[in-house]
């Protein structure tokens, strides 16, 4: 296995390639990144732990992008947990936030549920974003109870038509008397480059044509050595996606040693918002001047918090209206 930059270390994406079995794949450890997030916003344990998967897919997708540009993973359920929004700002910017009602996730956890009892049923949106409405891709996959690994197998099958598969973790770590979390994914790709070997059977042959039993199709072989990625992955322990004692490498040499792994150069993740006084001035622009004082407090300010960084903005009225006239007077 060759060696990269950043080896061991947390806040990293991993590519590597494993060419004797055709895949590729990236393995990513969240350490302060993360705990950040979750921190700010005083998370229950549950919700911290959904976050973090939904995070970690996020980095895993977005890492992709060859631009500037911004990878969001959005969820809008009827579950518990009602909305999740991740943004992965590429290279390397990370930042999310959640929704819940906390009468309706007490009760959930009673039953002891999973990451999918949480969601519960909607929909799960995947945005690409060059910066412009031209440039702007989106996929969505319905939700109906599955996790975010699930609906990552899914969004695949359907969109991309690529063989993947993924593994998400999330956990507490106590050290010193403190509590933090760690989030850990990998994803890997079964992308040959012969014509014969492109063919999956994770897509459907289609429907038995009229007068065939359905012991007569025949199905799609599925290709060996996917099989045994596929079986590789499997064995995968939530644990070791997560357990600081074990890097990346360390994982990716246990699982294809036999085969023999490449590790490329990773790329370094932080948690930054987006957010600023010219954005949040750019969003006062989008509302009716009735409702801009309706915002108006009985202090006479206007206060906004922003719901991924908890970051509150003390804007003063008459400033915010001449902004806006002369933006407005240039833009004529």
């Amino acid at each position: 296995m060759s060696g990269a930059p950043f080896e061991g270390a947390d806040d990293v994406v991993l590519p590597f390639a494993v060419e004797p079995l055709d895949i590729r794949g990236k393995i990513v450890r969240l350490g302060t990144s993360i705990d950040t997030i979750i921190a700010r916003h005083g998370y229950p344990d549950a919700v911290s732990r959904v976050l973090g998967e939904a995070a970690a897919l996020t980095v895993l997708l977005g890492s992709s992008l060859k631009f500037q540009g911004r990878f969001q993973l959005q969820t809008k359920t009827d579950g518990p947990i009602e909305m999740i929004v991740v943004d992965f700002d590429a290279p390397d910017r990370l930042r999310a936030t959640a929704r819940f009602d906390q009468e309706r996730l007490d009760a959930a956890l009673a039953a002891a549920p999973k990451t999918g009892d949480l969601i519960g049923s909607g929909y799960l949106a995947m945005t690409i974003d060059q910066g412009t409405d031209q440039s702007r891709y989106q996929g969505v996959v319905a939700l109906e109870g599955q996790g975010f690994e699930e609906a990552a197998h899914e969004y695949f099958r359907q969109s991309e038509q690529i063989p993947t598969r993924v593994r998400l973790a999330v956990a507490e770590q106590f050290e010193n008397g403190t509590r933090t979390y760690r989030a850990g994914g990998l994803m890997v790709q079964f992308l040959p480059t012969s014509p014969e070997r492109i063919r999956q059977a994770d897509l459907s042959p289609g429907d038995i044509p009229e007068g065939h039993a359905a012991s007569e199709a025949d199905p799609v072989s599925e290709d060996d050595a996917w099989a045994e990625a596929k079986a590789l992955v499997q064995t995968v322990e939530d644990h070791e996606l997560i357990d600081p004692t074990v890097s990346s490498e360390r994982l990716l040499y246990r699982l294809f040693h036999e085969r023999g792994v490449r590790v490329f150069e990773g790329q370094s993740v932080h948690e930054e918002c987006r957010c600023s006084e010219s954005r949040v001035m750019s969003m006062m622009r989008r509302f009716a001047p009735d409702d801009r004082r309706d915002m108006v407090g009985d202090n006479g300010r206007i206060g906004i918090t922003c719901e991924f960084c908890s970051r509150f903005y003390d804007l003063d009225p008459v400033a915010v209206e001449a902004e806006i006239a002369r933006a407005e007077a240039e833009s004529e």
